[in-house]
């Protein structure tokens, strides 16, 4: 363990100036709140926050960042608590250690919920100071060097958190070799053996290509820049193993096919030797055609600038060489934490041309301004992986402004990338002049026009041809709140049918107070609810008139609607002629339609009720053969009354999908009576729903309707009694093609 004078004298030898009794302090301190905790390879806990701070004195920053490496860890394992941090170092510090314990619990979990609520806590907390966030990575870094002293399961499992989300967070902020080193040690740990095939194809190389191949490729690059009298350091350098193992995964060639197994850095003095540098080495080397990149122009998002060319060096082999000055090169090693780096007491000027936070602060500007329903859990993960995609590429719109984008973007991204209201109007876009479409994938260097039109709109799948968090959100969110009106507005259509079945007037007064007494913010949100088959109509009027519910909610009319149950049938069979018209209730258990063979059942509490012939509750009556009545439906059935049928689905969970179907029943001139959610999975739902349709073939033309779409899995009849438990059958939705000219029909075929 590094020692507390040795700490002291690492943080003086950059910052003369530094407060050495508060460094005292901060280690006594730390020495005291885990003395007698040990880790699990056994030695002293406390040795974990020393070398944390000794990370970030290598990269020589404040007092206050290396104080909190020491105290990060007192307030979640110790007895320490956040007011006793604040009386002894302040509230600067105090508030740092208060960041960094709250990030401290941020597991990759089975749930997403949970895993994307920490990552949003932990980017609100970056974008107050992210000093917090070099915390953090230096914890996680020596928790991965010392990893190999934990469980297995354990080991995989913050092995795969930190590549998911440290690492890629390290580069997003231009912290280049932490991310490099987190990535490798994750590598060792999740794929150990491809790791090892690449460290052994590399020593192969080296003994087939000659040890000393790199460095007589530095000792030219020296001699051709000493003989132009250009000022620079050459050094060459080896790339780790999960790098050249991506590279190979990426463009998916073969080790011997890499052309930059090893990088070569020129140095210079200023930015006027990067160029005079670059013409001299294309000058000595013939330079590899689209193996540029000018960073100098155009720098990245996480403040990185540099020079990269390709040439073809000593032997006919490829070259990869970097160019940039001393300053730029500390930038693209330590990113962020340059910001505050000290020399020789001073905190330097600020070396980013660009601002490096920008993404950030956007980022968490929308996470706090979307509102509950703007994104899901897993949505906003995703999002903010996509977020810290650092590799770019430049495109530049007709007036020529630079618009950088994550690599892989498509035009539809660009669009996105300029506003909002653009992105949703897109319907194709020009590229350097050409009419290309929206999925079309981007170069550097292009030129985009994007063409729009008025009435276009976003389309569900425009979120497979978005790449970019920012275009993506969007979509989901206009697809959302289309979705939210389409069922907002089945919802005041299944609520007006209630109030009307109620015999009640159906105002937006009695949806607010409704809405209240639900718990919901507003009247919209309650229709939403009800048209999303989260809530029920019944469940509204009850809100507001409760002794009007109760029939409702049991799908017993109400008494003062005469035609729902009242259904006018002929009595057939030897007296009776054709004409014999009677006015009969259905049966609840079965609900027969017409063009189904029918039989009235007289029973003892309720009279006679008509029954389908096939209905299961007849069994019990087979001994009592003088309660039934042969009877036939009337020739206006289908006309003199609404018939209610209940419909299940299987629906797939896709934005607009319960759109499409209620658009389509009511193309089927069928209404919705009333509508709920049977099942949720995440990606289907099942669904029933209440029709009121004329009769057998109508439901039956309507269910193949159904089967026709392509979100729905299975659509078919459902029996009332399937809905009220086990044991139930449904009946098949071609029943109806056996219907004669005389609305009669053979019994539909049950499927238990």
């Amino acid at each position: 363990m590094i020692r507390q004078f040795e700490l002291v004298e690492k943080v003086r030898a950059y910052n003369p100036n530094t407060d050495e009794a508060l460094l005292n302090r901060a280690y006594v301190f730390g020495v005291k709140m885990h003395g007698g905790q040990t880790r699990a390879s056994g030695e002293p806990y406390f040795n974990h926050p020393v070398e944390v701070a000794a990370i970030l004195t290598d990269l020589r920053l404040d007092d206050a960042t290396i104080v909190t490496a020491l105290l990060h860890d007192t307030v979640e394992d110790t007895v320490a608590t956040p007011e006793e941090i604040e009386a002894s170092f302040g509230v600067e510090i105090a508030q740092l250690v208060d960041g960094v314990t709250k990030l401290s619990k941020l597991r990759l979990r089975s749930r997403e919920e949970a895993q994307a609520e920490n990552l949003r806590k932990l980017l609100v907390a970056m974008a107050r100071d992210p000093r917090v966030l070099l915390v953090k990575l230096a914890d996680r870094l020596h928790n991965m060097r010392t990893i190999s002293h934990l469980r297995p399961d354990k080991r995989e499992r913050i092995a795969r958190e930190t590549l998911d989300i440290f690492a890629p967070m390290a580069g997003r902020m231009g912290m280049q070799s932490i991310r490099e080193e987190l990535e490798d040690l994750c590598f060792a740990v999740l794929q150990p053996e491809a790791r090892l095939s690449v460290m052994r194809r590399f020593v192969h190389l080296k003994k087939t290509t000659g040890e000393n191949a790199a460095p007589a490729v530095i000792d030219e690059l020296r001699a051709k820049l000493a003989k132009a009298e250009v000022e620079a350091e050459v050094s060459g350098r080896e790339k780790r193993p999960y790098s050249i193992w991506r590279k190979m995964q990426t463009k998916q060639v073969g080790f011997e096919q890499l052309s930059d197994i090893i990088g070569f850095r020129v140095i210079t003095q200023s930015e006027e030797d990067v160029y005079r540098a670059l013409g001299v080495i294309h000058r000595a080397f013939p330079a590899v055609p689209g193996r540029f990149k000018d960073y100098l122009s155009h720098p990245k998002a996480n403040g990185y600038r540099s020079i990269h060319t390709t040439v073809i060096g000593l032997r006919g082999a490829r070259i990869e060489i970097q160019i940039r000055t001393q300053q730029m090169h500390e930038v693209a090693e330590t990113g962020v934490a340059a910001h505050w780096a000290y020399r020789n007491g001073v905190r330097g000027a600020n070396p980013f041309s660009v601002d490096p936070f920008r993404w950030l602060r956007d980022l968490v500007e929308r996470v706090e301004r979307a509102g509950p329903n703007d994104a899901l859990p897993e949505e906003f993960l995703e999002e903010a992986k996509l977020e810290m995609s650092f590799d770019t590429i430049f495109c530049f719109t007709p007036k020529g402004d630079v618009v950088s984008l994550p690599q892989g973007a498509t035009a539809l991204d660009f669009a996105y990338a300029i506003h909002t209201g653009l992105g949703h109007t897109a319907v194709g876009a020009k590229i350097n002049g050409v009419r290309a479409p929206l999925w079309t994938e981007l170069r550097t260097g292009q030129s985009i026009e994007i063409l729009q039109s008025d009435g276009q709109r976003p389309s569900p799948v425009w979120q497979t041809i978005a790449k970019t968090g920012r275009a993506r959100a969007a979509i989901r969110r206009t697809l959302r709140n289309q979705e939210r009106e389409e069922a907002a507005d089945l919802g005041a259509r299944l609520v007006g049918r209630v109030f009307e079945r109620a015999e009640i007037a159906y105002s937006v007064k009695a949806m607010e107070t409704a809405a209240q007494k639900l718990g919901l913010p507003d009247a919209e949100s309650l229709l939403a609810e009800i048209g999303a088959a989260r809530m029920t109509a019944a469940q509204a009027l009850e809100a507001v008139y409760p002794e009007h519910a109760a029939a409702i909610q049991a799908g017993a009319p109400p008494p003062a609607d005469p035609n729902r149950p009242q259904i006018v049938v002929n009595r057939r069979g030897a007296g009776h002629a054709r004409g014999d018209a009677m006015r009969l209730p259905v049966a609840p258990c079965c609900r027969p339609l017409p063009g189904e063979r029918i039989v009235a059942l007289h029973e003892p509490n309720t009279g006679l009720r008509l029954h389908a012939i096939d209905c299961p509750s007849l069994e019990a009556h087979e001994d009592a053969m003088e309660r039934w009545v042969d009877v036939a439906w009337a020739p206006d059935a289908a006309e003199a009354a609404d018939h209610l049928a209940t419909i299940e689905l299987l629906l797939a969970n896709e934005p607009g999908a319960l759109g499409q179907i209620c658009t389509l029943l009511g193309r089927s001139g069928a209404n919705i009576d009333n509508l709920s959610f049977a099942d949720r999975k995440p990606d289907y739902f099942k669904l029933r729903v209440e029709l009121e349709v004329r009769d057998l073939r109508h439901l039956s033309n309507i269910l193949t309707a159904l089967n026709a779409q392509p979100t729905v899995a299975e659509a078919g009849r459902l029996r009332p009694a399937v809905a009220a438990g086990p044991g139930a059958t449904r009946v098949e939705a071609d029943a109806a093609e056996t219907a004669t000219e005389g609305g009669e029909s053979e019994p539909g075929r049950i499927l238990h």
